[in-house]
Parts: structure tokens; C-alpha cells; sequence
């Protein structure tokens, strides 16, 4: 099989064990160093020429087929319960760079960098933005027409997710589609804004390069999406576990969260089900935490984040995280791992305390959005997650 989950899910022991076991997994397009470890020299002489070389390799042996008919796909991926269907195509980078594409998370230079040659040295963007959008009618009708139909692509992956494709190729349909989306005003990312950002970087590098040759058609200058409205994203929590108290001991933390919120000792594990409940473990003891009023401004859509709130309140002030993107104090449970597992980590002294949140709402992340605000490092931990290598843009 093609197709992988990104490289960072894997540790490198898992990552070279799929390589070895499966030539033609896309991970060999993403580090060719799992199958030499032994590579030498900057990466643009041997990494990049390596996985030049594979990918010839994938296109003569097709495990990589090119599709020559213009189509958008339309794509439904199954996770026990949950399923989710959207729109696969290409996105022009102008639609972010102007801002009709709105993004709600900062990134990291660095990160962008290091995607962004990547692309620009591959020609491989195979692991899609998700974009979210108010529903269409258009657009609803054409997705419900198809997914009645047999799928071009049906699979189910080594994780027991299910994934289907259709590919819309007829002209009247691709007419509807294209003219849909472009009465849509804004759109939103959802999860992808260092691949958005890298891949509209390495856009502009191309274009600086090609100067007057330069149309704004060429392949560089579009970056793979899903397009999935607001009905169909998932946003799950993405709760925080810190490992130690710092100069703090249990009554002292109490009495200092007690200036900002309301608290209740809980009988059972604190899994929030509404907004500005937060639970808090430690010590052996459940804590329902309510911030008051005074201390957040509803109508400010990053202040009134609970994400906000354990931030601005809990963390810096208290626990003197300041930044949690880079203190080794904190870390972060996001998707479905359960309440139990957390007070698992407490317990056996992994951690000193953990924090559970009600997830962050779609119209939340919209608003935000809106105001051109930037909400806490990992607020959200959105589904589905793309495999890498189903649909590949290939544009060199």
C-alpha cells in the first residue's frame, strides 16, 4: 500500500520497519534515509536526489499513477462511527495569500522553511490542508450525487479507517463545483497552516525565480486541500498535563486558583461536557474548576477560549508556563485518548497534574478567524487525518 500516515506519527524504529517491509509505501518519498541510514552530505545532494530516485521508481512500477483527465474529488473517509466527507482539489496560493483562505494559528518559521524546501525540491504536496466552509446547497448536491454511486477508490487502511474516492470529472459537475466555491466569500483552515504557509513560501520563491515567465497557472503556485464545511469537521479536545508544581505545594495551588475560579471537588474523572468547565486532577482528587465571570470577556472569541483561560489564569501566572510551545513542563493529549489515561500519567508520577477541556466549537475557530486573532498552540485537535501519498499534487 501507498499510502501512510505522516512520518511524524511513526517513531523512527516503526517508520523504517513499514519501509522495510513495504517498497512502495510513500514514506520512502518523504526520508529516503530510512532505507540508508548511512546517507551523507546536504540534504539537497543526497536526500533529495534519493527521493528523486524513488519516485522515478514509483512511476514506472505505478504504484504512483498520473491522471490525466482534470477532475476534483470528492473524498469520505469512516472512523467507527464518524464519518466525514469533502471536496479534494487545489487550492491557488493567492486565495490564502490575500486572505480569503483564514487561518486562526501561528507557525513557526523554521517548520515553514523546512517544508517549503521540501516541496520546492520534490515537487511533491501529497498531504492536504483542511478547509472548512459554510454549507452549500451546490455543493451538497453534487457530493450526495456521487457518493450514490460506486467509488473509484475504496480501501480500508492498516488502522481500520475506511477511505473512498470519486473522481468528478464530467464538465457540468466541475462547472458547478468551481462556480460554488467561488461564490463562498471566506474559507477557513481548519489543520494545515504550516503546510499552508510553507507551500505558499515556496510559491513565491517560484515565482521570484521565474519572473516574467511567470503566469500564476503553473502547478507551484496551487497547494492540495480538502474542503469540508463546518457540518463534517471534528474538533476534539486537546487537554494539558504538567509535571510538577514548581515552588507550589497542593494547598497553596488551591488557594491561588481560587482567585480566578470557582472550584468542586468531584467524586469522578472531570470530563468536560460544556464550555467553561474545566476539570483538573491532582493529588488523587478531581477538581471541577468554573472561571468567573470577571475574568474573560465574551465578546473577545481568544479571551473567552477555555484554552485562553487555563493559559492566561492557570499556567503562566500560576505555574510559570509562559510559553507552552516550548516548556518542557507541559505537554499535550489531544484526539481520543481517555480521561483514564491521563489520571493514569498523574498517578504514577509521569506528571503532577493534569487539566481536561470541552473542546473547541467550529464557530469558535471561525471567530477567531474573523477577527484575524491567533488562538493558544494547540487549542485544536482537528479530524480527519489525511494519509499521505492518496492524492498527490506533483508539480515540478
Amino acid at each position: 500500500m501507498v499510502v501512510t500516515r505522516p512520518l511524524e506519527n511513526y517513531s523512527t524504529g516503526e517508520a523504517r520497519l513499514i519501509a522495510s517491509e513495504n517498497k512502495c509505501t510513500f514514506l520512502h518519498l518523504i526520508n529516503p534515509e530510512l532505507d540508508n541510514p548511512y546517507l551523507r552530505g546536504t540534504r539537497e545532494e543526497l536526500v533529495y536526489k534519493k527521493i528523486s530516485e524513488n519516485l522515478e521508481g514509483f512511476i514506472e512500477h505505478q504504484f504512483l499513477i498520473k491522471q490525466d483527465r482534470p477532475a476534483i474529488y470528492i473524498y469520505r473517509v469512516k472512523h467507527n462511527d464518524l464519518v466525514q466527507t469533502g471536496i479534494w482539489t487545489l487550492t491557488h496560493i493567492e486565495d490564502y495569500l490575500q486572505g480569503r483562505i483564514k487561518k486562526h494559528e501561528s507557525t513557526v518559521e523554521r517548520r515553514e522553511r523546512l517544508l517549503a524546501d521540501y516541496l520546492q525540491q520534490t515537487g511533491l504536496d501529497a498531504n492536504p490542508v483542511l478547509i472548512t466552509y459554510h454549507p452549500d446547497q451546490i455543493i451538497d448536491s453534487i457530493t450526495d450525487k456521487y457518493t450514490r454511486l460506486k467509488a473509484d477508490l475504496d480501501f480500508t487502511f492498516a488502522d481500520g479507517t475506511t477511505h473512498q474516492v470519486w473522481a468528478v470529472s464530467h464538465n457540468p459537475d466541475l462547472n458547478d463545483l468551481v462556480a460554488a466555491f467561488y461564490d463562498i466569500p471566506f474559507a477557513y483552515i481548519a489543520d494545515g497552516h504550516h503546510r499552508a504557509a510553507s507551500m505558499a513560501k515556496m510559491g513565491l520563491h517560484k515565482q521570484a525565480l521565474n519572473k516574467e515567465r511567470h503566469t500564476g497557472t503553473e502547478g507551484y503556485n496551487y497547494f492540495t486541500t480538502v474542503y469540508m464545511n463546518t457540518r463534517e469537521v471534528k474538533i476534539l479536545e486537546f487537554n494539558r498535563l504538567v509535571r510538577d508544581l514548581g515552588d507550589l505545594n497542593p494547598e497553596s495551588l488551591i488557594e491561588l486558583l481560587r482567585q480566578s475560579f470557582l472550584i468542586q471537588e468531584s467524586p469522578d474523572a472531570v470530563k468536560p461536557d460544556q464550555l467553561h468547565m474545566i476539570g483538573m486532577y491532582f493529588d488523587k482528587k478531581w477538581y471541577v474548576l468554573e472561571p468567573k465571570k470577571e475574568i474573560y470577556d465574551e465578546n473577545d472569541p481568544v479571551k473567552a477560549l477555555d484554552v485562553s483561560i487555563v493559559q492566561d489564569y492557570i499556567l503562566g501566572p500560576i505555574l510559570n508556563i509562559k510559553d507552552p510551545r516550548t516548556d518542557a513542563r507541559i505537554t499535550f493529549e489531544g484526539g481520543r485518548t481517555p480521561v483514564s489515561e491521563l489520571q493514569r500519567k498523574v498517578d504514577n508520577g509521569l506528571y503532577a497534574l493534569a487539566f481536561t477541556l470541552f473542546p473547541v466549537s467550529i464557530n469558535q475557530v471561525i471567530a477567531v478567524a474573523d477577527v484575524n486573532g491567533i488562538m493558544p498552540p494547540k487549542s485544536t485537535w482537528v479530524e480527519p487525518k489525511f494519509l499521505v501519498g492518496l492524492l498527490t499534487n506533483y508539480f515540478n
